[in-house]
């Protein structure tokens, strides 16, 4: 499957990119962002635009981000940080938007240890 990664600036999608060509040369995830010369080559690719254009199946939506479209993905992933309180406030009213529209959902929190574990 492909992957979209919406982000909500330019900083942030170069920090990211960044974050996954240097964390850890073991678990490398391929990727590129905007203004790269061939999107539509990629398994993830990093954007702050809507449009889909590496043919993904999932769309990842961090700290606050929509899409006007999400029916057309297989999967959507709502990723936020969880310790800042504007950016929560946000994901619970985009929870109850989801909600509202019948989609089906299950949350998930991050655990101290690195861990997830579902929360509903």
């Amino acid at each position: 499957m492909r992957a979209v990664v919406k982000v909500p600036d330019k900083t942030y999608m170069n920090n990211l990119d960044k974050v996954l060509w240097d964390f850890d040369p073991a678990s490398f995830i391929p990727h590129d962002k905007d203004g790269s010369k061939h999107p539509g080559g990629q398994t993830v690719f990093l954007t702050i635009e809507d449009e889909n254009k590496n043919d993904a199946d999932i769309i990842v939506l961090v700290d606050n981000m929509m899409c006007d479209d999400v029916a057309a993905y297989k999967r959507c992933l709502y990723m936020f940080d969880g310790r800042n309180e504007n950016i929560v406030t946000k994901a619970r009213e985009h929870w109850r938007a989801f909600k509202d529209a019948g989609t089906e959902m299950s949350y998930w929190q991050q655990t101290e240890f690195g861990g997830w574990e579902q929360k509903a």
